[in-house]
């Protein structure tokens, strides 16, 4: 399934990315910026990142259960994520209403 638009980047090349970063540390708070530079990509408009983050918690909980971790640890680490992802929603939502703000002042 086609993710990101501005850059034709597939679930699939996410969760390669994800995996190759867990391979490395599987304890990281992933971002979507450490994915994207995994592919050597940007962030454009960045309309992508929520999805991002849903494939990062999910990958993340998929290769911890995999790998037999106790599943305190997991849910743990998995919660981390789940309000890393719900900081960067709010922050998007603010950052839409300052730009409508904006628009409707000029």
């Amino acid at each position: 399934m086609l993710v990101c638009h501005c850059n034709i980047i597939t679930e699939r090349d996410i969760v390669s990315s994800i995996q190759e970063l867990l391979t490395e540390d599987e304890w990281r708070l992933i971002t979507p910026l450490q994915v994207y530079h995994v592919m050597s990509k940007r962030g454009r408009c960045c309309g992508c990142f929520p999805k991002v983050v849903d494939i990062i918690v999910k990958t993340t909980e998929a290769w911890h259960r995999e790998k037999a971790t106790p599943e305190a640890e997991v849910v743990d680490f998995v919660g981390r994520l789940r309000a890393e992802h719900d900081r960067m929603a709010r922050q998007q939502a603010e950052a839409r209403a300052r730009m409508r703000k904006i628009r409707g002042a000029a």
